[in-house]
């Protein structure tokens, strides 16, 4: 009797293993067939960006195609995103598979015949638009991998949630936007998301590589400002003043002892960056308030209460021993936590990854001190997010252009991996839970 349940056993998991095998081949062979379709929706989206909370002609399309499909659909969550759900032919998991939708206020200098030649205003200031992250990517391949799995229902084992979020990059200040406010509008429910897998290109990856990390894979990041009052003279009379430039300027110098002194830099990386300082109208009058912004980066939640109150400290002390006065708003208009990648999850699908783009290319890579609000999700269910590979073969990634830079390049030739990709992590994953 123990014999025939061994054979049992062995028979069936066989047969799962074929039968994953099977959908693989099939996914496989209905990605190559619509590369090129994914290749015309990224021109499109590229040639035609719109900032966060504004991807109205994006969402159009994207909710067009998808109804085209079949698939169930939801438009303006959480102002301007679309959600797809296709319901598989046999009960399972729920799994959500997340795109991002924005561009950037980047003026493109990248000369292809579908560049962007997009103007709006940022902040009241007129701005180019660019999609500079690769955004564009992310949801030509999602609908790619809507198209594969809608052809593929009656094989499906549960239900998959396809999710094009607005608003990645942040919002302005007293704004609500991107993946918090679409969990605050109810996205991982109706129906109870179990898991969520997310992908993002890469510039300085080659082509047809994919990387990942478990735990703790890109930074939390809160944004900053700080206000340093003084008192103004006349340039030519600076004893007369509390130089608030001078000050900022020290402010500015202390703070990059919080990475040197104050962070374990053997756990995890740190970052402290003050990105713009303003203050001042001519070169003869000393002002009397600067304002800086700066961004932080952590990897763990005790490293990132330690630098806020670092921060804090030094801001307000430095400004102190030179008479000034100094206030520091942290978090100044966005946070986002770790991007975490639960570590079962990680290891459970890293088989998976590695059948769908080859063994050779699937690598482990280190902390990213980049941001992303796919942490939001994983904060709620399970969570995977990967890096895909877009820098042409052969290239130097150190000459690369990196992202959110007017010369941000990607190899679409990578596409296709990215549609097998996340349409193998989700079947794969329904298969193993059924």
């Amino acid at each position: 009797m123990k014999a025939i349940y061994l054979s049992l056993l062995t028979f069936l998991s066989v047969n799962a293993f074929a039968q994953k095998g099977e959908l693989r081949s099939t996914v496989s062979k209905k990605a190559d067939a619509i590369e090129q379709k994914v290749i015309n929706w990224r021109r499109d989206f590229h040639e035609h960006p719109e900032l966060g909370n504004n991807e109205v002609r994006t969402a159009g399309i994207i909710a067009k195609h998808l109804e085209s499909l079949g698939i169930k659909v939801t438009t303006g969550v959480a102002k301007t995103g679309v959600v797809g759900i296709l319901k598989g032919g046999k009960p399972g998991p729920v799994v959500a598979l997340r795109a991002d939708m924005d561009g950037l206020p980047v003026t493109e200098r990248v000369d292809v015949p579908f560049a962007s030649k997009v103007k709006s205003t940022y902040n009241g200031q007129e701005v180019g638009v660019m999609h500079a992250c690769g955004h564009d990517s992310h949801m030509a391949i999602l609908m790619g991998v809507a198209e594969v799995l809608a052809s593929m229902q009656k094989d499906i084992r549960g239900t998959v949630k396809f999710i094009f979020q607005p608003a990645e990059e942040g919002v302005s200040a007293g704004e609500e936007g991107g993946a918090a406010l679409m969990i605050k509008e109810g996205v991982l429910e109706n129906p109870k998301v179990d898991v969520i897998f997310g992908l993002h290109i890469n510039s300085q990856t080659e082509v047809g590589d994919v990387t990942y990390r478990p735990g703790g894979t890109m930074a939390a990041v809160n944004d900053m400002k700080i206000t340093v009052k003084g008192r103004q003279a006349h340039g030519a009379y600076p004893w007369s003043s509390i130089d608030p430039v001078v000050i900022s300027a020290q402010i500015i110098n202390n703070l990059q002892t919080i990475v040197s002194r104050n962070l374990n830099v053997t756990e995890n990386p740190g970052v402290v960056t003050i990105g713009a300082i303003n203050g001042g109208v001519r070169s003869n009058i000393i002002p009397e308030k600067v304002e800086m912004l700066g961004t932080v980066r952590n990897f763990s939640k005790e490293d990132e209460a330690m630098f806020i109150d670092r921060i804090k400290t030094i801001v307000t002390k430095t400004a102190e021993a030179g008479g000034a006065t100094a206030e520091v708003k942290i978090p100044y208009s966005n946070h986002y936590p770790v991007t975490f990648n639960d570590i079962a999850l990680t290891e459970k699908m890293l088989p998976s990854m590695q059948a769908s783009a080859g063994l050779a290319h699937v690598k482990l890579k280190p902390p990213v001190t980049g941001a992303e609000d796919f942490s939001f999700f994983q904060e709620k269910v399970p969570g995977l997010f990967v890096f895909l590979g877009g820098m042409p073969k052969g290239k130097d990634p150190l000459k690369a252009p990196s992202h959110h830079t007017p010369d941000f390049y990607i190899d679409e030739s990578g596409f296709v991996v990215g549609v097998k990709l996340l349409s193998d992590l989700t079947l794969d994953y329904m298969e193993m839970k059924k």
